[in-house]
C-alpha cells in the first residue's frame, strides 16, 4: 500500500512540473500580416517635430515644437498685423530672425527672450531706420540712426534714445558733436551751422548754458557766460572758466566723431537672421505639410 501511494505522488509531482514546463502563451491577434513590431514603426513615423499650432486670438505658429512649446526654427503670424521668422527657444523669440509689420517695418538681428537684444537693424515705415546695438527690445549702446529728412545721428543710445557720445548731421546742413543727455544735446560740445557760424562750449538740454565761445564767420567772437541760449556775462576768450569749456567741448566732439563702430557685428547678425529666416519658412513648409499629411506633432 505504501509504494502504490508513493507511485500516487511521484505521478502528481510529474503532472505539475509537466504544466509549468508547457504553461500556454497568452493568444495575441494580428491583422494580416501586421505585427505589434511593425505597428510601434508606423505610429513613430508619424509622430513628426514640425507642427501647427492655432492661438484664440487669431495668431498662428508654423514650425519646430519641443516639450509642448516653440523650439528650432518656425514662423509665427500675427493675426492681419505682421509675422516673425527666426530661431525660437521655449515659446520665444531668441537667436537670430526677422520680424516684418504690415506697414512696412521690419527688423532683422538677434532676439534674446523674446525680445530684440545684440545687433540689428530697425527699417521704420516712415523712412526712417536704426542700425546698432540692442538691449531688451531697445536701441541701447552705439548705433546709427538715419531720418527719411536727410538727418542722421552716429554715436551712442541708452534706453532707445540718444544719450552720451555722438554727432548729429542736420537737414538743413548745421553739424554737432558732443555730448547728449536724454535724446538733448547737453554737456559739452561743437555745433556747426550751415552758415558758419559755431559754438563751442557747455549746453543745458539743447541750449547754448554755462561757459562758450560762439564764433562767426567774419571772425567776430562773442565769449562768456551763456543762460538759455543768451549771452549774459561778456568774458574774454582766453579767460580761464572759457577756455576750459571750450577745451572740453573740443574734447568731447573729437571723442563723439571718433568712436568705435559696430558695421561689421550688424552685418553679421543681419546675415545670420536671413539664414534663420529660411530655416524658419522650411520648417513652416514641413509643418503644413505634415498637418495635411495627417501626421502628429510630437509636442
Amino acid at each position: 500500500m505504501a509504494v502504490i501511494n508513493q507511485t500516487v505522488i511521484a505521478i502528481k509531482q510529474i503532472r505539475v512540473r509537466s504544466r509549468i514546463k508547457h504553461k500556454p502563451k497568452p493568444v495575441q491577434w494580428y491583422i494580416g500580416d501586421t505585427k505589434p513590431e511593425r505597428i510601434k514603426e508606423e505610429e513613430q513615423r508619424l509622430v513628426v517635430k514640425e507642427g501647427v499650432q492655432y492661438f484664440s486670438n487669431g495668431d498662428f505658429y508654423e514650425g519646430e515644437f519641443n516639450r509642448g512649446k516653440c523650439n528650432g526654427s518656425g514662423v509665427y503670424y500675427y493675426f492681419v498685423n505682421g509675422r516673425y521668422e527666426g530661431d525660437w527657444i521655449n515659446g520665444r523669440y531668441d537667436g537670430y530672425g526677422i520680424e516684418c509689420w504690415s506697414k512696412g517695418s521690419k527688423y532683422k538681428g538677434q532676439y534674446k527672450q523674446g525680445l530684440r537684444h545684440g545687433y540689428g537693424v530697425y527699417w521704420f515705415y516712415t523712412g526712417d531706420s536704426y542700425s546698432g546695438e540692442w538691449f531688451n527690445g531697445q536701441s541701447h549702446g552705439f548705433g546709427v540712426q538715419t531720418c527719411a529728412d536727410g538727418s542722421s545721428f552716429v554715436g551712442e543710445f541708452k534706453f532707445g534714445v540718444k544719450h552720451g557720445l555722438g554727432s548729429y548731421h542736420f537737414r538743413n546742413g548745421d553739424k554737432y558733436a558732443g555730448e547728449y543727455f536724454g535724446d538733448k544735446i547737453h554737456g559739452f560740445g561743437v555745433y556747426h551751422f550751415a552758415n558758419g557760424h559755431y559754438y563751442e562750449g557747455a549746453w543745458h538740454e539743447g541750449r547754448k548754458q554755462g561757459y562758450g565761445t560762439y564764433r562767426f564767420r567774419t571772425g567776430d567772437i562773442k565769449s562768456g557766460e551763456w543762460d538759455d541760449g543768451n549771452l549774459v556775462n561778456h568774458l574774454p576768450p582766453d579767460s580761464h572758466p572759457v577756455r576750459r569749456a571750450v577745451q572740453s567741448a573740443r574734447e568731447r566732439a573729437k571723442n563723439g566723431v571718433n568712436q568705435r563702430r559696430v558695421d561689421e557685428h550688424v552685418i553679421r547678425a543681419v546675415a545670420a537672421a536671413n539664414k534663420a529666416a529660411t530655416a524658419a519658412r522650411v520648417a513652416a513648409v514641413k509643418a503644413v505639410q505634415n498637418q495635411m499629411d495627417g501626421k502628429i506633432c510630437d509636442n
